[in-house]
């Protein structure tokens, strides 16, 4: 425990050093205007990310990519999140008080969601990324791994001159899956989704690879631990495919992941469909749709390491989005879900209670291109059951939210 608490304390310092002096370097140049685009690994852009930017097979943004601080042949690039909520409900305790949420977790209360580091180096033909950072988004995404808690990303990347455009990442890695990411500014709300939250994993260890197919579709395989661990919980691996089509008016995108997810055993798949389709029509206005099937085939243990396949559990869900850039600093966004959560008490996916339900959720943002966002939200969760704390002891079938979130954000070029 003392190896990794130092450990902790000589990657905060660092970070805090680097962070300071990109601050620092930001303050005497200016940065290029652009706009926020979910994507995991791009620092900005105007359409959601389909599928995340840090697969190979990204989607290319609809605007210009935002301009990075370099030095020598390194690209910095970072961003500080943090917000106020306040919940209708009152629940007793701040913490965790907000239900079905990802990251924006407090209610009642100043909080933070991260403060983040990036180092990456573009394949030519090898390259490298590495995302270090600092918050409850990072508590929670790294929650199974208390080694590497400070780490988002971190992998190596492969592109051969001569391969007509194959890639291969190889460690750390962001899903491919999924209409939103991990960085509140490249989402179109200041909230996550809640396929987000319930439906997808956030990130894998092991292999993908990405290759052009045609001149609209790009196509790509993974091999990975499963999800959101370094170390695999048992000896089987998950395999993702992914797709994306892209025409001028539109992209289509689909991820397949399939592969044991029980903990000690091989017994029992979990199986993820998602896949989204984005609207382009006009440079101002954009839409999504975003379906989701998740599925669990659970392990049941009859003898000391002896399993047998046992119920299943499952969810889905769809969620309808639409964005319009007012002006060059005004934006707003609505999104729209409904989710049926099939799962039991003790699931290693969902709420474990059986239940439908839905989000409406509408944003309003200002956005500078010096590098701040701000966003103002307004969220109704219900469900059919009483589910949502109210006071100190009572549950109820919905909960209302109003959020002020503030992002700053660096990387002018040099």
């Amino acid at each position: 425990m003392t190896v990794v608490r130092n450990s902790s304390v000589k990657i905060s310092l660092l970070l805090l050093g680097c962070c300071a002096a990109c601050f620092v370097r930001c303050q005497a140049q200016t940065q290029e205007g652009t706009s926020p685009t979910p994507s995991s690994s791009s620092t900005t852009a105007a359409t959601p990310a389909v599928p995340a930017a840090t697969t190979p097979a990204a989607t290319p943004a609809a605007s210009p990519t935002a301009s990075v601080w370099s030095v020598g042949p390194i690209d910095f690039s970072g961003l500080v999140d943090g917000y106020y909520n306040f919940n209708a409900n009152h629940p007793a305790v701040s913490s965790d008080g907000n239900q079905l949420r990802n990251f924006d977790y407090d209610a009642n209360t100043f909080s933070l969601n991260m403060a983040k580091l990036t180092m990456s180096h573009d394949p030519d033909p090898v390259g490298f990324r590495i995302d270090l950072g600092f918050g409850k988004t990072f508590n929670t995404i790294m929650a199974s791994e208390p080694n590497f808690k400070h780490l988002e990303q971190a992998f190596v990347s492969w592109k051969p001159t001569k391969a007509k455009g194959f890639e291969a990442d190889f460690g750390e890695f962001v899903t491919s899956a999924g209409a939103e990411v991990i960085e509140t500014k490249d989402n179109w709300n200041y909230s996550r989704s809640l396929l987000f939250s319930l439906a997808i994993p956030y990130y894998h260890v092991g292999l993908r690879t990405s290759m052009p197919v045609t001149k609209t579709f790009t196509g790509g395989v993974q091999v990975v631990n499963g999800w959101n661990n370094f170390s695999d919980n048992n000896s089987g691996k998950t395999v993702g495919f992914t797709g994306v089509y892209t025409k001028t008016k539109y992209t289509w995108s689909g991820n397949l992941y399939t592969g044991p997810e029980n903990t000690g055993t091989n017994k029992g798949f979990r199986n993820l469909l998602d896949t989204t389709l984005l609207l382009t029509p006009t440079a101002k206005f954009n839409a999504y749709i975003n379906y989701d099937y998740l599925q669990n085939r659970n392990a049941v243990l009859v003898a000391p390491s002896i399993y047998t396949t046992g119920s299943l559990d499952h969810l889905q869900g769809i969620a309808v989005a639409a964005h319009y850039q007012a002006t060059g600093t005004l934006a707003v966004a609505g999104r729209y879900e409904y989710l049926a959560d099939g799962t039991s008490t003790g699931s290693a996916i969902g709420t474990g209670i059986h239940q439908k339900l839905n989000e409406f959720t509408a944003t309003g943002e200002y956005k500078i291109p010096e590098g701040l966002l701000a966003r103002l939200e307004y969220r109704r969760d219900g469900s059919d059951q009483p589910y949502f704390h109210k006071g100190t002891s009572k549950l109820v079938e919905g909960q209302s939210t109003v959020e002020v979130g503030v992002v700053a954000f660096f990387g002018p070029k040099r």
